[in-house]
């Protein structure tokens, strides 16, 4: 299948639209074919990480990652018994099963740890911790989601719920047993407001030894702002790379930067059958959550520091010392297995007084356009609700396994 060809810019939507919901920015749609099931072998980011080599150490046994998103279509066949359902903090009408729900957090649970399908598993999407468990916690909705046109005063009555979703969905999944937590999302920091209670939540995390990764922010060719929870201290920021290993043209640099993974044409399951193949910062957090995961799950008594470190430290780059754009480089699974191998566990931090100040505000998530393959486009960008900021989502070809969602719902 060869690379998808951008055929236009979708507008971008307002900076306040959150719920993890949370400001997303801009969309590219692209259209492609493909022949028979070619996801397998267009996987090419696991290889630019090192994930085969690292999977004759661990493929994530043990270890659960919560994604905290849209949802999560727990009935994919990539994603079958591996998803834990949790909350609903975002609320709204949207239920399971429906065009509005659960689209881009499908995308990151797969890049996660699908688990393909099949015989042998060898169909489908696999994931870099395909032996991990997730669970799915809803913060935002998705882009296309009717309720983000809402005023923000007329949502509560639309079944919003009220409260920081972000905020509360951290510390339930370090509640429920999270080990990882990716967020694949942002808001611009110099617009968030009430930041306290999600750096609050975070460090109520790291005390508890659990790894945070957010994505930079999809903003490069716009405000290029720093993104919060990216930019909150403890959270590992992670930048998009082109399959030359450079900095994604959409991809924020900042100097909150941490590390780098691939977020051009990563394929992904989509919700309700079949795939997409996207672009954004968001798939890139998402991959490197599953080699966080690779790691806890091989030694599981790491701090949330020492595995930054490792991930930063066997990084790779094209220059020497650190940039804002790809931050130490991008992250390498198995020389991080080696590395983290040698370390000895540092002392946990005190706990930390709980913090329930107000998150971040109105804000929306990444936005996915989809184009089925042979069929009509979705209708409406599926973006989802998360911090805020630009988080650029490509979508492009819609692949069936089982069952086609056709047109819009």
């Amino acid at each position: 299948m060869g690379a998808p060809a951008v055929k236009g810019l979708a507008g971008r939507l307002p900076a306040a639209a959150l719920a993890l919901a949370s400001g997303l920015a801009a969309c590219l749609v692209t259209a492609g074919t493909a022949a028979g099931d070619t996801v397998r072998d267009n996987e090419w980011a696991l290889a630019a990480l090192q994930v085969p080599q690292a999977w004759m150490t661990t493929r994530g046994e043990g270890v659960t990652v919560a994604v905290l998103d849209s949802g999560v279509d727990a009935g994919h066949p990539d994603l079958s018994g591996q998803v834990t359902a949790g909350p609903d903090l975002a609320g709204g009408d949207a239920k399971p099963g429906d065009p509005f729900w659960g689209q881009h957090g499908t995308a990151m649970a797969s890049t996660i740890a699908g688990h393909g399908h099949g015989a042998g598993s060898g169909a489908g999407v696999i994931g870099v911790a395909p032996a991990a468990k997730l669970l799915s916690v809803r913060v935002t909705w998705d882009n296309n989601d009717p309720i983000r046109n809402l005023p923000a005063g007329q949502r509560s009555a639309a079944g919003a719920r009220s409260g920081d979703p972000v905020a509360d969905g951290i510390r339930y999944a370090v509640d429920h047993g999270a080990q990882v937590i990716n967020m694949s999302f942002g808001e611009a920091a110099n617009a968030a407001a009430g930041v306290s209670g999600t750096a609050d939540a975070v460090q109520y995390a790291i005390a508890h030894g659990v790894v945070l990764v957010a994505s930079t922010g999809n903003g490069a060719q716009t405000s290029n702002v720093a993104e919060v929870p990216a930019a909150l201290p403890g959270v590992i920021a992670v930048a998009a790379t082109d399959r030359a290993g450079r900095r994604a043209t959409f991809s924020t640099h900042q100097w909150t930067t941490s590390v780098a993974a691939p977020g051009v044409e990563v394929i992904e399951a989509q919700a309700g059958g079949g795939y997409l193949v996207g672009d954004g910062t968001s798939p890139a957090a998402a991959l490197v959550s599953g080699v966080a995961a690779l790691i806890r799950s091989r030694y599981p008594k790491l701090t949330p520091a020492q595995v930054r470190d490792v991930l930063q430290r066997t990084a790779t780059r094209s220059s020497s010392g650190y940039s804002e754009d790809v931050g130490w480089g991008i992250v390498q699974a198995a020389a991080a297995l080696r590395l983290a191998a040698t370390l000895v566990p540092d002392a946990m931090a005190p706990r930390p007084a709980p913090g329930r100040s107000r998150l971040l505000g109105d804000g929306a998530v990444p936005r996915v356009g989809l184009r089925a393959i042979n069929g009509p486009a979705l209708a409406g960008p599926l973006g989802l609700v998360a911090g805020g900021g630009v988080l650029l989502v490509t979508a492009v070809l819609l692949l069936t396994v089982g069952r086609r969602r056709a047109g819009a719902g």
